[in-house]
Parts: structure tokens; sequence; C-alpha cells
């Protein structure tokens, strides 16, 4: 069976990608075994979602790694995701700076355990003067505090006198999201079939499109991400407009 990576149009890609990357205790939970070890083995699957997007010329990788809900997890779940991120890091650093990765982070990472935050910016400042695709891990993350916190410091701004109501836009919002400068992704990938949103991005992916897929995310490859671009690409994207208002005829 040919691979979906043949029918792929290199010059219709997504700029950015989001991933939700979901399922890995129910995977675990298939094999006898406790939750960190499908956290365990999903650490291949980032590593190939990566490769996949440095070799496309995808520009933006946004991973769903650890939201704000998830600190009500277990204590030696959350303890072991902790201990999984340092080691991963300081492992694959050196890939990271092979693919000249840029890693970038988005959340309330100051709520994370000290050596987290020591080792993630050590990372992100040994990565920041490379030139390839951008992978933004979202860590104590959720949609509802980003825009929250984008809020609190416009309304700050407001009453310094800096910013005037009226010359709030859509546009001046984004400047104070987590994401400012960065486009918005123009796929959403979901694994494991769950079909909800989970507080992920909420103001980004007002056009996103939508890819669900039932596999689990620690069993998701390089052919997974293909044939979630495939299917984007199959996609029109009218952004409220007709398809006539797109494609005149005449």
């Amino acid at each position: 069976m040919a691979s979906y990576r043949e029918h792929i149009d290199l010059n219709n890609l997504p700029r950015h990608i989001a991933v939700i990357m979901d399922g890995n205790g129910r995977w675990a939970k298939k094999k006898g075994a406790l939750r960190i070890f499908g956290h365990r083995n999903a650490i291949q699957s980032v590593k190939d979602v990566t490769e996949a997007c440095g070799e496309l010329g995808v520009k933006y990788l946004t991973l769903y790694a650890f939201s704000t809900e998830n600190w009500g997890r277990p204590k030696e779940e959350v303890d072991g995701l902790m201990e999984l991120l340092v080691n991963t890091l300081k492992k694959e650093i050196k890939t990271l700076m092979d693919n000249r990765v840029i890693l970038k982070t988005i959340g309330e990472t100051s709520h994370l355990p000290q050596d987290c935050q020591d080792n993630l910016q050590w990372a992100k400042d040994t990565t920041k003067d490379n030139d390839g695709l951008t992978l933004i891990l979202a860590l104590s993350y959720s949609g509802r505090w980003e825009i929250t916190e984008a809020v609190k410091k416009m309304a700050l701004e407001v009453k310094k006198g800096s910013l005037q109501p009226e010359a709030i836009t859509d546009k001046v919002v984004e400047n104070y999201l987590e994401t400012a400068g960065i486009p918005d992704p123009e796929l959403l990938i979901r694994t494991s079939g769950e079909l909800r949103i989970s507080n992920f991005l909420l103001w980004q992916i007002a056009y996103s499109e939508l890819y669900i897929t039932p596999t689990l995310w620690p069993d998701f490859r390089k052919e997974n991400l293909y044939e979630a671009i495939w299917s984007y690409q199959q996609r029109e994207r009218r952004f409220g407009k007709t398809s006539e208002q797109l494609n005149p005829v005449g």
C-alpha cells in the first residue's frame, strides 16, 4: 500500500499543526500496565511527528503535553510525567540541535517543579538560534487560563492609559496571548477518538480544520500524520465565505 506522503501537496502544507495527544492511559491499560508506561511509550510518537513535520517543511508544531486540569491526577502519575519531561529533554537535545528545531513553551510553567523549569529554560536557550521547525510544548496550559491572563494584561494597560478600550481588536488581543507572533494552527489533530477540544487553544483554533483519529497516541506514527495532512488538503477552507466567493466563475 502506497504511503499517504506520496499524495501530499508540499505547496499546500499547514504552516502550523496542533495535536491533542490523547490515549496514553488507555494504551497502558490495554497492556495491563500503569498509566506512566503509556506516557513513556508516547515519546516515540512525539519524535516521529516532530521529525515528519521537519522533513515536510511544516513551520510550527504545538503539542498539548500537560493541561492545568492534569494537576488533579494522582501524584505518582504527575511526578512520573515531570521526571519523564526532564529526562527526555536531556536525552533529545542533540536531536533537536541536529534537526535545527526551536523549542518554545506556552502555559503556566512557573507551576512546574524547579528542575523542570530549569531544564526547559536550558533547552529553549540552547535551541533559540536554530532555523527549522518550531516545536511548542503546552505545559500547565489551558485555553481559558490563557484568555483570562490576556484580559488581565489588557485591563492593566487600559488602567495605565497606554491602551484605549476602543482600540482593542482581535489583532490586539492576539498580541497578549501566549502564542503572540505565532500563526494560528490550520490543522488540529486529536488522537484516541474523543470528540472534544479539552480547553486547548480556544482562541487560536477558530478556523482550524479538525482531524479526529481513533488511534491512541502511543501508536501514532509518521504515516498517521501524513494521512491527517492529506485529509486536510482535501478540504475547502472558506473562513465563513461561500465556495462561489472563493472560486468565482468567469
